[in-house]
Formats: C-alpha cells, structure tokens, sequence
C-alpha cells in the first residue's frame, strides 16, 4: 500500500462537452444513450465530406461566466475557452479555495491540441488579411496585419498559453506543464500530474485537456487522412466503435479538467474524494506516423505499465473505457492489445467507447473519457458504446452494446492512442 503522501486522489471534475457545461450534463447524456453529432451550419460544411461533427452548443455556453477578467477572452482561442470552464467547474466541484492552498505547491498539466490556429475568426482574419495583399494594399507588412490581427494573436495561437491562462486565472504557481501528443495529450497530461504529485513537487495539479477542431483545417485535415466518417445521411448513426461497418471517426471539441491531490492534502481539508487515481503506463510504437503495430503490441505496454504502476493484477480490473475511435484499423489492434494483456479474462471485461455519443475530441479526448471512468466508478455503472448493431470478427469483446449496464467496478483503466504511436494508459480505483 503506497503512503498518504504518494496516492494521488480525485477530488474535482470540471467537463465541457457536446453534452453541455458539467459532469451532471455529460453523464446524464452518456446514460440516455444518446449521440451529439449533427451536420453543422456554423461553416459551409456541406462542401465537405464529411459534414457533421459533434460540437459544444454555443447557445449553451458562455466563457465569461467561468474568468475574472472578461477582457482576457479577446487573448483566448476556443479550446482555450473550453479548459478555463472546466477548470473553474472541477476547483468548485473539488471545493478548493485559494486559503486552503500554498499557490506554490499547486500547479497545471494540460494537454494542448489546435490551439488558436485553426479557430474561424483566425481564418476569416488571415483570409482578410491575404485579400488586402493581394489588391496591393498600402502600406508594410506590418501595417497591413495590424489592420486584420490582434497584436497578441501570436500569444494566442501558442500551445503553452492555455496552460498559462490556467495559472494565471487561478493563482497556481507550481509546475506547469503542456503535452502536446494529439489524440493522447490529455491521458498523458494527467499522468504527469500524477507523477509530480508522487515526486512531492506538489500538493494539488489541475490536469486534463482541451480542443476545438471542428472548423474548416480540422475537418480536411482528418478527411484528407481517411480517418472520418463519411456517413452524412444519419450523423447520429456515424460514429460506431467496434462495429463491422464503421467507416471512422466523428470529430467533437471540449474540455475537461480534474484536480488532483496527494491524499494526505485532501484529508487535511476534508475534501470529497471521487476516486483513486492507481497509475499510468505510457509509451510509443516507434513503428509509423499514422498506422499503430498490427499486433497492439505498444498499445498493450501502457497497460501493462498502468496496471504495473497501480499495483493491481489484470484479473481485478473490470472496466476498460476504449480509445475505440471508430475506425477500422484502431479498434482490432485495441482489441488484439486487450486480449494480450488480460489472457481468458478479456471475455469477462466490459469494455466501450464514448467516443460513439460524443466524438473524437483529440487533444481533450482522454481528460474527457479520464472524467467518464470517475463517474462510472462513482455511480457503478459502465457507459454503452452506442451505434453497435454488428459484430466484426475481428472485434469480439463486451463492447456494452447500446444501453448502460449497472456493475460492481472497483478498478477500471481508460486507454489513449495517438498519431504518431503515443500510447497512454491510465488506471483508476474506486474510493470507499
């Protein structure tokens, strides 16, 4: 049993997803067994073939409710936006208040995807500003930017910024970290947190994820990669992990942030603990930049070094909240994985993905499935993979077809696969 000082507890959830603006929305979708994707009108995406997407509804949302200082939004991209809401929801949800924590002793971890890049007003200003050059526009350079572009749009396009707009916001001054590693950003951001907590480097870490790529470069660039769906005619219906028929991914955007803390810091103050943060394995296939090793073989090593890490054997987990993006090649190479490292008793897991209600939401994608896993463990109920209607050979597991199932979960893992063979695994234990 590791000591007070070295076990790492969640105390906060803070969720942004197509779902809406907290963990109560998004579990209550997960459990309605209902999908978020629909064709979108914010761009002329009929043009595109792949059409539809799962977005966070605007309407819904308003980033000025979740920061001091209002003006700052001006200097934030999108997912920017995101990981501030989820932030300010997971430290209310953790209950923790700037007199209970040494600033010093609390930091960030974030898991960075297209930033401010990509964002529509970036695209509408670049274009703007490429028109007026083109029709031979006076003045330098310069002077011409200046007329379309904020002077802090480079800040703002930064993969470090959300994570100092984080600390900034929040008054935490320890280590801040930003992970980069695309579909595995957010796992990976987490794990760090864990081990930096471990290490005594900090009382408390704000970790998770966040993106926003749900615009005209985010959807070529996966379409021009083959990776998404093209099903148009029923977006609903698009998104089916594991499923003989699926034919790729259905992009999402979103945040989700989670503090936490050394258990012997969340005791002092009596705080409310979700779960147990056990381990974390990670490591790379150093095989292709988009294919992962057919055998599952580097997706099967973060497992191994999560369950490692947690000090828990295979047979005790119950759970596995899948990468399973839809596409045909990630989800028979997970489930190869899968059954390399839990033998005869993959037949007996449960394994889904909420990727099938929500889509792939890259950068933020495992901080958000890290936040399904504490509340499956929480309310003891797995989340279904929805769409499921056929089996395929070559996926053979428990995929929770289509409706939630009640179950005894005590320890559950929540895998990340990302291009370029980054591979995450996190491992989480039920608090009693």
């Amino acid at each position: 049993m590791r000591s007070a000082d070295d076990r790492v507890v969640v105390t906060g959830v803070g969720m942004v997803t197509p779902f809406g603006v907290s963990r109560q929305a998004f579990w209550d979708g997960v459990m309605a067994a209902r999908s978020t994707a629909r064709h979108l009108d914010e761009f002329e995406a009929q043009r595109y073939p792949t059409s539809f997407a799962c977005p966070v509804d605007d309407a819904a949302f308003d980033p000025g409710a979740f920061v001091t200082n209002r003006k700052s939004l001006k200097l934030m991209s999108r997912a920017t936006r995101f990981a501030m809401a989820a932030s300010r929801l997971a430290l209310d949800d953790a209950g923790l208040s700037p007199n209970e924590r040494d600033p010093w002793r609390c930091g960030v971890a974030h898991g960075a995807g297209g930033v401010g890049l990509h964002d529509q007003d970036y695209l509408d200003s670049m274009s703007e500003l490429a028109a007026e050059m083109r029709a031979g526009g006076a003045g330098s350079l310069l002077e011409l930017a200046g007329r379309h572009l904020n002077p802090l749009t480079p800040l703002k396009i930064l993969p470090n910024i959300t994570a100092a707009h984080l600390a900034i916001e929040h008054d935490l001054r320890g280590e801040n970290s930003t992970i980069c590693t695309a579909c595995t950003s957010g796992t990976q951001a987490i794990g760090v947190a864990l081990r930096t907590l471990r290490e005594g480097r900090a009382d408390v870490m704000l970790a998770g994820g966040s993106d926003a790529m749900i615009n005209p470069m985010g959807l070529i660039a996966f379409g021009m990669l083959g990776v998404l769906s093209t099903r148009s005619d029923d977006p609903a219906r698009a998104s089916r992990p594991f499923d003989r028929d699926r034919d790729g991914f259905v992009m999402g955007e979103g945040s989700t942030m989670v503090v936490l803390e050394t258990l012997s810091h969340a005791r002092r103050r009596g705080a409310p603990i979700l779960a147990e943060l056990a381990g974390y394995g990670g490591c790379a296939d150093a095989y292709r930049i988009t294919d992962e090793r057919e055998d599952g073989a580097g997706c099967a090593e973060a497992m191994r070094r999560a369950l490692e890490d947690a000090r828990v054997a295979p047979g005790d987990v119950q759970y596995v909240n899948a990468h399973g993006t839809g596409t045909r090649m990630n989800d028979k190479t997970e489930t190869a994985a899968l059954k390399q490292v839990f033998g005869a008793h993959a037949r007996s897991l449960a394994v889904s993905s909420t990727k099938s209600q929500i889509g792939h939401l890259v950068a933020a994608a495992g901080a958000v499935e890290f936040g399904a896993c504490v509340l499956a463990l929480s309310n003891q109920v797995v989340p279904p993979t929805i769409n499921y209607e056929t089996p395929d050979p070559d996926c053979d597991l428990d995929y929770v077809p289509n409706t939630p199932r009640e179950a005894r979960l005590d320890v559950v893992l929540s895998n990340s696969f990302g291009f370029g063979g980054q591979n995450a695994c996190l491992a989480l234990a039920r608090w009693s």
